[in-house]
Formats: structure tokens, C-alpha cells, sequence
């Protein structure tokens, strides 16, 4: 159930898929379709998984979709590190280090409800 009350995974994922957006707009504007293509569908899916966890049916759920969410931002990571490593390609490394809070965020997330559950069980 939502409610007003500040959620800084929900934040940070919003702010991040913003960001990766205009990135792979960048990134098409330079003819690099392929990697742009990727990392938008990865980037943004972080987010659009953590926003729907908010309203999961149960702990068990909540924690499916944040591991998807997981998934996607190191999937993400891949992507990003392959637009370090491309000399043609112009890197973001403000990008990089707001993904890698997003997993540290997540791992955490994941972990303490996970610890949680076996708690209340």
C-alpha cells in the first residue's frame, strides 16, 4: 500500500531512470543504438520493478521483485561498463556510481527482509 511517506529506493530508482533515459538519448544522438537500447530497458525496468514491490501481495513477493530489480541494475552495470571500457563511447561516470548505490540499496533491501521473514515465521 503506498503512502506518502519517503521511499529512498523509489526515489533513487525514478531519479535513475530519468538520468539513464536521457544517457541512451545521448548515446542514439552518437549512432550507438545497440548498447543504448540495452541499458534503457535494463535501467528502467530497476525502477518500474521497485515501484511495483510497493504494492506486492505479500513479504515473499516484495522480495521477488526487488531481486528482479536487482537483476536488472546488474545487467545495467554490464551495459555501463561496457561505456567505460569502448574508447568511441562517451561515459557517465556519475551514471555508474548512482547504479552502484541503487545495488548496495537493493542487496540491503533484499537481505534485511529476507532476515525479516524467518523472524515472523
Amino acid at each position: 500500500m503506498r503512502n506518502d511517506k519517503e521511499n529512498i529506493i523509489v526515489t533513487k530508482t525514478i531519479e535513475f531512470s530519468v538520468s539513464i533515459i536521457n544517457y541512451c538519448e545521448f548515446l542514439e544522438s552518437k549512432r550507438k543504438y545497440v548498447v543504448a537500447n540495452q541499458l534503457i530497458r535494463a535501467g528502467t525496468s530497476i525502477g518500474a520493478n521497485v515501484f511495483e514491490a510497493q504494492n506486492a501481495e505479500s513479504k515473499a513477493d516484495f522480495i521477488h521483485k526487488m531481486k528482479i530489480a536487482a537483476k536488472e541494475a546488474s545487467e545495467s552495470l554490464y551495459w555501463m561498463i561496457l561505456c567505460e571500457r569502448i574508447t568511441t563511447y562517451e561515459f557517465n561516470k556519475q551514471l555508474k556510481d548512482e547504479l552502484n548505490q541503487i545495488i548496495m540499496i537493493l542487496s540491503k533491501i533484499i537481505s534485511s527482509s529476507k532476515n525479516n521473514s524467518t523472524i515472523t515465521k
